[in-house]
């Protein structure tokens, strides 16, 4: 099947693995258009990221352009069954202003943090 869009996510990440399991169950559960690709098991070349740009963030791959961060995830959040009102709350302008400072500014960098010392310690969170 031909996914609509393709969630790139950091699958060593506890954290980020839930919430992708959560949502990958309820688009299989419904029509399965959304993929989910794991950066620790995929060809970023392919998807011009480096392993780093790729975990420092959520990335979406849609209709050949590549979208990150609170953009990635309105496009996830959109896709997921369940999840379109978060979409529409969070894609109000002053809301989305918000959400991206705090995505970028405080959510992904201590998250890409967490990964480098797991990495360092040579452990898979998932």
């Amino acid at each position: 099947m031909k996914h609509k869009s393709t969630v790139i996510f950091n699958g060593d990440c506890p954290i980020c693995s839930r919430e992708i399991e959560m949502y990958r169950g309820r688009v299989e559960a419904m029509d399965g258009t959304l993929g989910f690709v794991d950066l620790n098991a995929a060809n970023l070349q392919a998807y011009g990221l480096s392993a780093d740009q790729a975990a420092r963030r959520l990335y979406v791959m849609r209709d050949g352009e590549m979208l990150a961060g609170v953009e990635a995830f309105l496009v996830l959040w959109r896709e997921t069954p369940g999840f379109a009102w978060l979409a529409r709350l969070v894609g109000l302008p002053v809301v989305r202003h918000v959400a991206h400072v705090v995505y970028e500014w405080g959510l992904a960098p201590l998250l890409f943090r967490m990964h480098k010392r797991r990495q360092a310690r040579g452990v898979s969170g998932a």
